[in-house]
This record gives structure tokens, C-alpha cells and sequence, in this order.
């Protein structure tokens, strides 16, 4: 094939993953998996296109950068202490676990013990960017067990760090040029000076200079990439890596009024980005590498989609927190990380294990990153289909998650609302004003905090958890409402309301239902799924505004300020 220029390369690429995400949308398989069998066939097993390593590294990375600053711009301090512990004690646990018995599986399969030991290490890394992006596209960040596991990957990041820096320390990685040189001290002061920084651009920087850029939008977007990219390179620099410093950046934005409307106008091209990453990730995947190791390769591979969540389990059980939690937090770790490639790449070129190590670790890859994809697509169902396996790892009583729903066991809500978002906030502060008592539900730790706030009663919990629902006090409730909105997730559309109404009718609700309509066409099929009422946000406004236009009604409008600021930090 003839050489490309980069920029006829890059559109060749963009042409190729349309065209396959085409197909694999067709076919109904995520996308992360379609663009990174993009790369595998750009790459040099295949097509062998792709020669501008640079640009889409380049690319690739600051992607990265914008996919962690948009997940640190919305983690809330407060939750950041209260997760600490777990998140530590789970990535620790998880990693010593992994090594240890991948280190045995590794002598059991006659790999030796410096293979064996390097291939143990290269299990442990679990890739943050896909995790986070398959979380984010699930909507299931801010949930209690996405941002447990957010906390243990960011623990696992530092691992690799720190492994990194021990390597090169007594003179293995000198070949790894990123982080040569460095120490450990250097590490952690590097690390505490950048959260100085942040510290004090929070105090006394973020608002105002936020305040000034939001004058002209284009301009306070331009500044979140400068600082994403920023802090990114400064934590690759100082030897923390991008994925850090781009969090770091976000944390120095998430006070801001504005932090939504960055979000928003960020969401995009975050999403433009990581497709580079994925390529570069697939065309890093040399399949003539694959050696003989069929056996270790599935052996391995079954460890980690099996044994891994297995480990974050136990800890989480242990820990306190309910089965439910520890198994979807799990699911996130059942792959490896592009840095386990790189760890072992490493070794090779030191000559402390050979090209096969590589290719085993690379086929390890290819399988547990692609099913990984599905177990966390489809988690939810494959917690429906195993827990009444998984009662052994819960504690009788579950003190860090405790069951809100059975302190409400003796009380009496007309109304239980599903979602606290806006639209869910606004009902529930009208019902409150009108004497009517509703109980909120969300998965949202931060959500039912706010609501709380309110002085509106809330409880944490998972519309599609059929233990959690079984336990609320339906009994004299009337409506049971959901402003739970349907997302897709690339294999399936799945409808968290679909699943509500039968886990409420299957516990006894007897009163009528209402959900959340955007479109004609899903109306429709939520009452053919039962539903009593559907409301329908954006034509119901309109038709109240049509009404208070025309004059047709002269009441007094009520007004609630939190809805009001919310809705203008949020654009």
C-alpha cells in the first residue's frame, strides 16, 4: 500500500472506524471494541497503515487528558474522603492478590520466575481510560460502586508508578525513557506539590477566573483543554502520568458554577479523542507476537475476568458494602491495562524474558480487554444471573453501605420518586410544598446529599437492584415515579425503568406508575410496558407556557432559587 501523508492517514482512519462502528453498532457490539479492531487492522498485523505514530499518540493522549479532567471536574471532595479507605485498602488488596497468584499460575504453567513474575505484574494494571469511558457512557460514574472503582484505579495508577520508578531504580527500566531517573521521594513531593497548587487555585483563582472567561464560552472552553492538557503534562513530567495531572485539573475546576457547562461542551471532543486511543491501542497490538501459549493465555485470561472481580469482591465484602456494590465494582478490574504491554515490551528489551512473555501478555489482552467490555456492558444482568451465588461474600450487616429502605420500613410516602435529577428535584420540592410526602431514590451518592440538603427525605440505592427494591416502603405509596432517562450503552438499549416496573409490581406495588418521556415513540412503549402516566418534560413545559403566554392562567408561578441556580450554572 502506497505511503500516506499523516493527514490523509488520519482520514482514512476516521473512514474506517465509521464504517466498521457501522457495522459493529449493526451487529450491536460496543464501539471500543470496534475501533480497536480498527487498529488491528490499520496495524502492522493487517493493513499496516498506520505510520504517524506521533500525531496519533498525540491525539491519542490528549484525549486521555480531556477524559480524566471531565471526570475529575465532578468528583465531590467530601465523597473523595469518605472513599479513601476502600479505595486504597481494594487497590492494594487487589494488586498483592493478582501478583501473588498469577506469579503461582506463572511457575504452575513452567514460565520461570522472572517471566512468571513479570507476567504477574503486567496482570495487575487495569486500563482506567476504557473503565472510565465505559462508566461514563453508562451514566454509572457518580454511582456509588463507579466512583469505588474510579478510586482503586486511580491506587492502581500510582502502582504502575511507582513499579516504574523501583524498575529504573536498580537499573531495569532504563530503556523506559518516561521516567528514568526519578525516585520515589521525588514522586510523592511532586505529587503533594501539585495538590498545593490545586488547593490554592480553588481558594482563590477558579471562580473569578471562570467568571471572567464564561463571558465568551469558546474562550472558557479553550481554557479547561489548556488546563487539562497542562496539569497532564506536568504529572507525566514530574512521573505521576497524564491520567493523574488530567484529574488533578479537573479537580481544580469542580467548585465553579460552570463545571456543567464545561462538561457539556467538552463531552464531544473527549469522544473524538479516545477514538485515536483505542487505534493506537489496537495497531500496538502485533498479533504475530502471539506465539504458542494458547493455554497459558486462557488460563491467564480466565484469572483475570474471573479471579480479579472475585478479589474486589472479597475486600468490598469484608469491608462492609454489599455484595451488589463489590460484584459491579469487580467487573471493572476483569481486563489489563495497555501499561501491562509495556511493562513486559520493557523486559524484552532489557532481556530479561523473551518476545513470547510478550505475546502471551498481548493475546491476555485482546481477550480479557474485548470481554471485559461485555461483562461491564451487561453487568447488571450478570449480577441478576449470579447473585444467589454471591451471599457468601456479604456481611450480615453491611455498616459501610447500610440499607436506608428498611429505616423507612413503618413510614408512609404517597409519592416514591426514581431519579433526582432536575426534573425529579422539581417535582419532588412542589410535592413537599403541597404537604404531600415523597420519598427520592437514586444511585447518585451526591444526588441524595443534595436532596437532603432540601429537607427532602432520600435514600442511595439502584432502580434495577432487585434487593433494594423489594425493601421500600411501598405500602400506601400511590404513584411510584421514574425520571430515570433510557441510555443506550452500545449492546443493548437498556431501560432502567422497563426493569423498575417489574421489580415494583413484583414486591407488592399496587399503586399507579408514572416515567419520563422524551419522544413519541418511547411514550408509546412505556404504556405498553405498563405505565399509568408518562410525562413528558420539554412538551409539558411548553404547554404551561403556552397557557401563561396566552393568559389563559393568572396564578402566581412558584419559584424554587436551587432549581433556578442550578439551572443557570448548567447552561
Amino acid at each position: 500500500m502506497p505511503i500516506l501523508t499523516p493527514f490523509a492517514e488520519v482520514a482514512l482512519l476516521l473512514v474506517m472506524a465509521a464504517g466498521i462502528g457501522l457495522i459493529g453498532t449493526l451487529a450491536r457490539q460496543p464501539l471500543i471494541v470496534s475501533f480497536i479492531a480498527v487498529g488491528l487492522i490499520a496495524g502492522p498485523s493487517a493493513l499496516d497503515v498506520v505510520r504517524s505514530d506521533a500525531q496519533i499518540d498525540l491525539l491519542s493522549e490528549l484525549g486521555i487528558a480531556v477524559l480524566l479532567f471531565l471526570v475529575g471536574i465532578k468528583l465531590d471532595v467530601k465523597l473523595i474522603r469518605s472513599l479513601g479507605v476502600v479505595s486504597v485498602m481494594t487497590g492494594l488488596g487487589q494488586v498483592i492478590f493478582t501478583a501473588f497468584f498469577g506469579y503461582l499460575i506463572g511457575l504452575s504453567l513452567g514460565l520461570g520466575h522472572i517471566t512468571s513474575l513479570y507476567v504477574a505484574v503486567a496482570l495487575t494494571f487495569s486500563s482506567t481510560i476504557i473503565i472510565v469511558k465505559l462508566l461514563s457512557d453508562k451514566r454509572e460514574i457518580d454511582a456509588l460502586h463507579g466512583q469505588i472503582a474510579l478510586g482503586f484505579l486511580i491506587v492502581q495508577d500510582l502502582v504502575v508508578v511507582l513499579a516504574m520508578i523501583v524498575l529504573s531504580a536498580i537499573g531495569i527500566g532504563a530503556a523506559d525513557g518516561g521516567h528514568g531517573g526519578g525516585s520515589v521521594a521525588m514522586v510523592l513531593a511532586s505529587g503533594l506539590a501539585l495538590v498545593a497548587v490545586v488547593v490554592l487555585f480553588v481558594r482563590y483563582a477558579a471562580d473569578p477566573l471562570t467568571e471572567r472567561l464564561a463571558r465568551a464560552p469558546e474562550l472558557l472552553v479553550i481554557f479547561a483543554i489548556a488546563l487539562a492538557a497542562m496539569f497532564a503534562a506536568v504529572g507525566d513530567f514530574v512521573g505521576l502520568g497524564k491520567e493523574v495531572g488530567g484529574l488533578m485539573a479537573g479537580v481544580a475546576l469542580a467548585s465553579t458554577p460552570y463545571r456543567e457547562t464545561i462538561a457539556a461542551r467538552l463531552a464531544p471532543l473527549r469522544d473524538f479523542l479516545l477514538l485515536f486511543f483505542f487505534i493506537a491501542l489496537g495497531a500496538t497490538l502485533d498479533l504475530s507476537l502471539l506465539g504458542t501459549h494458547v493455554t497459558g493465555a486462557i488460563l491467564f485470561s480466565l484469572f483475570v475476568l474471573i479471579g480479579n472481580p472475585l478479589i474486589v469482591l472479597a475486600i468490598m465484602g469484608a469491608m462492609g458494602y454489599r455484595k451488589r456494590t463489590g460484584f459491579l465494582a469487580g467487573l471493572t478490574v476483569a481486563q489489563i491495562s495497555e501499561f501491562s504491554l509495556i511493562f513486559v515490551a520493557m523486559g524484552v528489551s532489557i532481556g530479561h524474558v523473551t518476545e513470547d512473555a510478550l505475546g502471551l501478555v498481548t493475546m491476555v489482552g485482546l481477550v480479557t480487554i474485548a470481554a471485559s467490555t461485555y461483562m461491564i456492558t451487561y453487568s447488571h444482568q450478570l449480577y441478576t444471573l449470579f447473585e444467589p451465588l454471591l451471599g457468601v461474600f456479604e456481611r450480615k450487616n453491611t455498616p459501610r453501605e447500610p440499607s436506608e429502605a428498611g429505616t423507612h420500613a413503618a413510614s408512609s410516602y404517597r409519592i416514591i420518586i426514581f431519579g433526582l435529577g432536575r426534573f425529579g428535584t422539581a417535582i419532588g420540592l412542589r410535592l413537599h410544598k403541597r404537604g404531600i410526602r415523597v420519598l427520592g431514590v437514586d444511585f447518585n451518592p451526591q444526588a441524595v446529599r443534595r436532596w437532603r440538603d432540601l429537607g427532602l427525605e432520600a435514600d442511595f440505592g439502584d432502580a434495577s437492584d432487585p434487593e433494594f427494591v423489594t425493601e421500600l416502603p411501598f405500602r400506601g405509596a400511590e404513584w411510584l415515579v421514574s425520571t430515570v432517562p433510557i441510555h443506550p450503552t452500545g449492546l443493548s438499549h437498556e431501560d432502567t425503568r422497563r426493569t423498575l416496573i417489574q421489580l415494583a409490581r413484583s414486591a407488592g406495588f399496587t399503586g399507579q406508575i408514572a416515567a419520563a418521556s422524551h419522544s413519541s415513540g418511547d411514550s408509546a412503549a412505556l404504556f405498553g410496558a405498563g405505565v399509568d402516566l408518562v410525562l413528558e418534560p420539554f412538551q409539558d413545559a411548553a404547554d404551561r407556557a403556552v397557557e401563561l403566554l396566552s393568559g389563559a392562567v393568572t396564578e402566581e408561578r412558584t419559584d424554587f432559587p436551587e432549581i433556578a441556580a442550578e439551572g443557570r450554572a448548567t447552561g
